[in-house]
């Protein structure tokens, strides 16, 4: 019997001989083909010089190479399109900026490797605005471009994208949903006519919001120009989504968002990007959108924290809408129910006009709102109003509005049981192993640290020695929990993290939702009780009490109004001035007063900050490489907060990390950004370890 194995040895070892040949001969060869230098190729004839931005996140080489576009690529190495070019002894991704007829590089230009795409994706106006936003943020062109180009999916470039239909645009019915407003008629005969008006807009509480953008996009687009809508999440997309069907049917918008899957993003971009469609409506993944003769840029509820992008150069949705307005001489309007200090900002310097109801028309449309314990006769009729999270006014109220249809609680925190105390002495709970707080995270749950993970069945207070536990905040879970056991028979649902509800029908129900999460009722909320104030404007950061007023306001706008018996009963101090701005329905009058100290103060956005963070050492050695200029302040550095959940310190890291703040007034703010390009090009090409840089954060704790 013959033995394979045995044979198979050796014929490998009969083979290796010759292995070891052919790898010489190969190796020879190479080393050949290095001595002589790269193989010439013929240049294209027409233009041969391609103008390449490389795909390499360093600040000092954030700038165009020129490449000798071979004859074989000159059709395919398009202005726009991607390509493949040798950089740093590497293969690596790069798009044409240009095609032109000779370099001003006086050595011989290296080819390009190869032509990924003939698909020009990048867009000129895009393409500038990229190097904006990356001047602006203090980043690099490479990373505004990850973020503005979806990753290339071969087999939907095959695709055609079909045309949008004829449109048919009732313009008179646009007309009609701005009628409330003061100039709200001429705002849309403007955009109808071909003209660019820019508008901070104050939307009455009820409103259908998505139905009048949609209006104004048609309105737009009746002047052969396309327009670019951003929401903060899906639930507002779908929103809109419907309404631009109610209004121009389908075919004449497509969907741009992050969550939409790799295949169905790119499809929509190049959608876009051809020409096909000219209405796009998306999340802050839409805004550098390739949107062909654009006319208008919107923006619903722009203080939602879900505009900022958490990926470097960190831009803001907002800021990358106003700077494509501005350079695409296209109309602005950004809108909400409540008004941001960076809305009132563009109203103060006049670069937009406001666009707001009358006053007789708010008060109209707007809920009744109360704040539990605000009189000495409520008080007297309920000890408890100003201490109890849920007094007896905000429990008849939640009892009334139930014989008429659903009530809406929001609650401030997701979860079960989120913080736990002393019983006696009220000392924060903490566990034994890593001093991290202890959480109750189900009912069936025994307390857990949020840190480690570690159960604490028998735990004792190291102040007191009592083992009583108390719940000082509660989640939207232990919540939806207590107001059952409160209302039984009646059906309570929540709408938070992960499980968000759209939409509830007009039945009587409890709709227990953290903000941001509320659902739209059928025919609007006839009770909204807001919970927990104290805890919202509790947290220690710049636009506290702004953001807690944004998202009380956007859940009382869900209400009825008061002449159809809508209420808002809010849980709180009555004496505090945020809370007096949602009672008098004024969020204008407050984001003046905000604006006003935050100019006192020379906070953002009457001045421009940005924060340095990294290790101790990284940042300082970066702080002494900063040129800054004239009248800044460089703030610290200090300990950087941890995250929430997280432990104070990370065992993994070496030194716990620092932030430094630099703040220069708002007209040396574009000297500030150039500064910390060249301190983090001067960084990069030392390789010395790297410093996050940040410019103007939404949040500064």
């Amino acid at each position: 019997m013959t033995d394979n194995g045995h044979d198979d040895e050796a014929g490998q070892l009969a083979l290796m001989p010759q292995v070891a040949r052919a790898r010489a001969r190969e190796a020879k060869q190479q080393a050949a083909d290095r001595s002589k230098g790269p193989k010439p190729v013929d240049p294209a004839e027409v233009d041969p010089v391609a103008r390449v931005l490389v795909d390499v996140p360093l600040a000092h080489l954030d700038r165009p190479f020129d490449y000798l576009v071979p004859t074989k690529l000159a059709d395919s190495a398009v202005p726009g399109s991607r390509v493949k070019v040798r950089f740093a002894g590497q293969d690596v991704d790069g798009f044409v900026l240009a095609r032109v007829d000779r370099s001003e590089h006086e050595g011989r230009l290296a080819p390009l490797r190869r032509s990924v795409s003939s698909e020009p994706v990048l867009s000129p106006q895009i393409a500038g605005l990229s190097a904006t936003v990356a001047a602006r943020y203090a980043g690099t062109r490479s990373d505004v471009l990850r973020l503005a180009v979806p990753a290339r999916h071969a087999t939907v470039e095959k695709e055609p994208s079909a045309p949008a239909p004829q449109p048919h645009v009732d313009l008179a019915a646009a007309v009609a949903s701005w009628a409330p407003y003061a100039a709200g008629e001429e705002f849309v005969r403007k955009l109808a006519d071909g003209a660019a008006p820019r508008r901070v807009w104050s939307a009455v509480p009820g409103q259908d919001w998505a139905l009048a953008l949609a209006r104004a996009a048609a309105a737009t687009y009746s002047s052969g120009r396309g327009a670019l809508l951003c929401v903060p999440d899906h639930k507002d997309v779908a929103r809109l989504d419907a309404a631009l069907v109610s209004v121009l049917g389908p075919g004449h918008h497509v969907l741009l968002t992050a969550d939409s899957g790799p295949a169905a993003r790119y499809r929509a971009f190049l959608a876009v990007s051809r020409g096909a469609v000219r209405i796009v409506v998306g999340t802050r993944a839409a805004a550098f959108a390739p949107v062909h003769d654009l006319g208008l840029v919107a923006l619903w509820d722009d203080g939602d924290d879900l505009y900022a992008d958490q990926h470097a150069p960190y831009p803001h949705t907002r800021e990358v809408l106003l700077l494509r307005a501005h350079e695409e001489n296209a109309a602005a309007l950004v809108g909400g129910f409540a008004r941001t200090v960076e809305g009132e900002y563009l109203l103060r310097t006049g670069w937009a006009q406001e666009l707001a109801a009358p006053r007789e028309t708010v008060r109209a449309a707007a809920a009744r709102v109360a704040i539990t314990g605000a009189t000495d006769r409520e008080v007297e009729r309920d000890p408890f109003a100003r201490s109890a999270r849920l007094p007896r006014t905000a429990f008849d109220a939640i009892r009334d509005g139930l014989g008429s249809g659903p009530v809406l609680l929001q609650t401030p925190r997701l979860g079960y049981v989120t913080s736990l105390a002393c019983e006696q002495c009220r000392t924060p709970a903490r566990c034994r192993a890593c001093a991290g707080p202890l959480t109750v995270p189900a009912a069936h749950r025994p307390p857990t640290c949020r840190w480690c993970g570690q159960e604490e069945s028998g735990w004792a207070c190291a102040e007191c020695g009592a083992r009583g536990l108390r719940a000082p905040v509660l989640g939207d879970r232990r919540t939806a929990e207590e107001i059952g056991r409160a209302f039984p028979g009646v059906a309570v649902r929540t709408s938070s993290g992960d499980k968000v509800l759209s939409a509830v029908d007009a039945k009587p129900a409890i709709v227990v939702a953290t903000p941001g999460a509320e659902p739209v009722a059928d025919g609007g909320y006839p009770c909204v009780v807001l919970l927990d104030t104290w805890l919202m404007l509790s947290r220690t950061d710049l636009r506290t009490t702004e953001e807690s007023l944004r998202r009380w306001l956007n859940a009382a706008a869900m209400a009825r109004p008061a002449e159809k018996g809508g209420r808002v009963v809010v849980v709180g101090d009555s004496g505090e001035p945020v809370l007096q701005a949602l009672l008098r329905w004024d969020p204008a009058g407050f984001a003046r007063r905000e604006l006003a100290d935050r100019q006192s103060a020379h906070l953002p956005p009457a001045s421009r900050l940005a924060t340095v963070s990294g290790e101790a050492a990284a940042v300082a050695s970066a702080l002494q490489m900063l040129v800054l200029p004239d009248g800044a302040e460089v703030l610290g550095p200090v300990p950087v907060e941890p995250a929430p959940g997280r432990p104070v310190t990370d065992p993994e890291a070496e030194e716990a990390p620092v932030r430094a703040v630099v703040r220069v007034p708002r007209a040396a703010g574009a000297q500030l950004s150039r500064a910390l390009v060249e301190m983090q090009g001067v960084r990069d090409a030392k390789k010395l370890p790297a410093v996050r840089v940040q410019v103007d954060p939404i949040g500064l704790g």
